[in-house]
């Protein structure tokens, strides 16, 4: 028997150490595999560099804009797009008559504009600018040849051949018997008279070709000018990606130098990457065997992240490497409450594998609820962002889903397989990092920091919080909060130096310096000619690159719309939420915590006067989303316990409160403490573009800690007292939902 037992200990061990062996691989595994993913993922405008542009949609003949125009346009501009080359562009629909096209990487930006933006019609005129016929007696494709000198040329083949013989033979009878080739003409502005002299040209003028009819004909039309081989093949390209059936008027841009990305994207890479061996290190430091199970589980989430991400064509930005950092915090988060509810477990000196059950079976429903409500913000998110918002919410969806995978399942059954082999049954240490003095044989749950009167210290801190709010809002509003171009309109130039900048004859109404940059806020709304002027003054006096972003009043205002919106439907869906699987008294208390973080943050902002923009609010919805993440942990204690206590009368309440916050209290400063180290990281080390971003991650964050601790539980107490003073007649009696159950997990 004796032997039996030896040999049974000895299969335990070996088997552990193949478990850590293949866990060592995996781990290096993932971290292996995940550097050609990153490589080969598409990166945005603001890692690599490129152009961004927001058109307004307007019919030709002054009709109703219909979605068949809407489409075809998308279709003509996907053609126009083929002709530059770029790989991976983003073209999108919004509001039904705007289109927004990103080509990242792309080094002529001016080019690109007047390619996408080309109505691309082509019309024949006589000298007088009378329209003689249009681009339909054309038929086939446009090619590229050479004119009788060997000069380039582009070659039209004709398809209506009787109208084409009708308008040569009228021309060749007219005193100024010439045909006229324009591209894009406009009414009010193209003449031949004034443009003979360029007509040719392709980059001073539409008029392509003016070419003298001595005689009726019905065959190919050479178009000769002073074309260059490129010009000749660019505008065949053109003219066969077909004519855009609509007018698009440019209402918002945005140009990112290839080496301003370059930059960003490297820092914020360094910043990241200390930031996650800093949340391994700290899990390994407080968890030993159990906190590097969870490491190695954190590395293969990070890898499956950008494999997801790789696979389902997403455009990585600094807002989605930032989702990234924030998931893992969140992923963190899930290993903390099975360990600490472990713990709990192991302290009243259950054995290890039946405190690892129980542990993962009561962490479970707070895990799944904190993620499914940070998910509801997340999915707002990417239904009313925009662009790099838009990438940050696709990127937090793919996090959260994968860490309820890898985290709650895959992690969990890896940590319950090395309990349940006995090895760490006298080395709980070793195994979740709890000493043994800690262990003392009991019927319950100790609670632990009893010191700690949450409940009566609230009296003193709460007015303390109030009179802040109030005070700091007050100086926001009337000192002004340092709104960006997106919420004022007009344009911002960053530019790479910290030297005196000069506009010429704009108006600078803000400047703003960092150690390496100026950023330049000026009320006009630039033109495309404006905007390449002035690029090319700044790189020609400042021998360095600028990026300008240019926001319309229009844009402006569904930007100031959107923002209204996501944050309304974020709270109605927690609300909805939160009701369904606790009570209505929970959602109430919760949402006004969630509404005290962001204005928190928001008060911070206007105090500091730190530039509050479109990606702010994407910063400000992540806040409610995680806020509520550590609250709804609170609760679910608050749930459990109040069950298990049977509560009848409001004096029980107090301590009731008390308890459920101290046990989760140290929970809610370590999960904390590792989501902000990576974010801590981003703002010493990273990229200065998300730094305001990062600021308002950081800020909402502690004082979702705060909240969680005394706004939402105060209040809870305060509505439940209320509730359970009614009179016994009207109290409808009312049992508490019991967590999820889930075979295999926590059952």
């Amino acid at each position: 028997m004796k032997k039996k037992k030896q040999e049974k200990t000895k299969n335990n061990k070996l088997r552990v150490i193949f478990g850590t062996f293949i866990t060592l691989i995996v781990l290096i595994g993932s971290a292996y595999l995940s550097i050609p993913i990153f490589k080969n993922i598409n990166y945005g405008l603001d890692l690599q560099g490129g152009f961004e542009v927001l058109y307004e949609i307007e019919p030709l003949d002054g009709n109703k804009l219909t979605s068949d125009m809407v489409y075809n346009t998308y279709k003509a501009i996907l053609k126009r797009v083929d002709i530059l080359g770029v790989n991976e562009p983003e073209i999108a629909i919004e509001d039904n008559n705007k289109i927004r096209i990103a080509l990242a990487g792309i080094k002529n930006k001016e080019e690109a504009r007047e390619v996408i933006s080309s109505t691309a019609v082509l019309s024949f005129r006589d000298y007088n600018d009378n329209l003689l016929m249009t681009s339909d007696v054309l038929g086939g494709e446009a090619k590229v040849t050479t004119d009788q000198y060997g000069h380039p040329a582009v070659s039209l083949s004709i398809k209506d051949t009787d109208k084409f013989y009708n308008v040569t033979n009228k021309v060749k009878d007219m005193n100024n018997n010439v045909i006229v080739i324009w591209l894009d003409y406009d009414e009010n502005n193209d003449s031949f008279s004034k443009e003979k002299d360029k007509c040719g040209s392709l980059s001073t003028s539409r008029c392509l070709s003016a070419a003298r009819v001595d005689r009726a004909f019905a065959s190919d039309v050479i178009i000769q000018g002073n074309f260059t081989t490129e010009e000749a093949t660019s505008l065949v390209e053109l003219i066969n990606s077909g004519s855009l059936p609509t007018k698009l008027n440019e209402i918002s841009s945005r140009t990112v130098e290839a080496t301003y990305g370059e930059a960003a994207l490297n820092k914020t890479l360094v910043a990241g990457i200390i930031g996650i061996i800093l949340v391994l290190l700290i899990m390994i430091l407080m968890y030993h065997f159990s906190g590097f199970i969870a490491g190695t589980a954190l590395v293969v989430y990070t890898m499956l992240s950008f494999l997801v991400f790789y696979l389902i064509e997403g455009t990585l930005t600094l807002p989605g490497i930032a989702a990234m950092l924030l998931g893992i915090g969140m992923a963190v988060d899930a290993s903390v409450i099975s360990f600490e509810r472990i713990k709990d477990q192991l302290k009243i000196g259950k054995p290890l594998k039946e405190a690892v059950t129980i542990g993962n079976k009561e962490s479970l429903s707070s895990i799944l609820d904190a993620n499914i409500t940070t998910m509801i913000v997340a999915v707002i998110l990417f239904i009313l962002g925009q662009s790099s918002v838009k990438g940050f919410a696709t990127m937090l969806i793919i996090n959260i889903l994968l860490t309820i995978i890898v985290l709650v399942f895959i992690s969990k059954a890896v940590v319950a397989l090395f309990a349940g082999s006995g090895v760490f049954d006298n080395k709980v240490n070793l195994f979740i990092g709890l000493s043994k003095k800690k262990i003392i044989p009991a019927k319950e749950v100790r609670i632990p920091f009893k010191k700690l009167d949450f409940v009566k210290s609230r009296k003193i801190v709460l007015p303390i919080v109030l009179l802040a709010l109030v005070g700091g809002l007050t100086y926001s509003l009337i000192t002004h909060f340092n709104f960006a171009v997106d919420f004022t309109g007009g344009t911002s130039i960053t530019i790479n130096t910290t030297d005196d900048i000069s506009l010429g004859d704009y108006t600078i109404n803000k400047i703003d310096r960092t150690k390496d940059s100026t950023n330049i806020v000026i009320n006009e709304k630039l033109t495309k000619e404006e905007i390449e002027a002035l690029s090319n003054k700044l790189e020609e006096e400042y021998h360095t690159t600028s990026n300008i972003y240019v926001v319309s009043d229009m844009v402006k205002k569904q930007l100031i719309k959107n923002a209204i919106m996501a944050v309304i439907i974020s709270l109605i869906g927690i609300i909805i939420y939160v009701s369904f699987r606790f009570r209505f008294n929970y959602a109430i208390s919760g949402i006004v915590a969630l509404m005290h973080d962001a204005l928190i943050t928001i008060i911070f902002f206007g105090v500091f006067k730190l530039q509050i923009d479109s990606v702010f609010i994407a910063a400000i919805l992540t806040i409610i989303g995680y806020s509520i993440n550590d609250t709804i942990v609170t609760f679910d204690m608050i749930r459990r316990n109040y069950n298990e206590r049977k509560i009848k009368s409001k004096d029980d309440l107090p301590e009731l409160v008390n308890d459920s916050v101290r046990l989760t209290f140290f929970r809610s400063l370590m999960t904390t403490a590792t989501t902000i180290v990576p974010i801590i990281c981003l703002i010493v080390l990273g990229s200065h573009e998300i730094l305001n971003f990062n600021i308002a991650l950081l800020v909402g964050f502690i004082a979702g800690v705060f909240s969680s601790i005394y706004i939402s539980n105060s209040l809870w107490l305060m509505l439940e007292s209320k509730r359970l003073s009614k009179p016994k007649k009207e109290v409808k009696k009312k049992v508490e939902k019991e967590e999820m159950k889930i075979k295999g997990i926590n059952c």
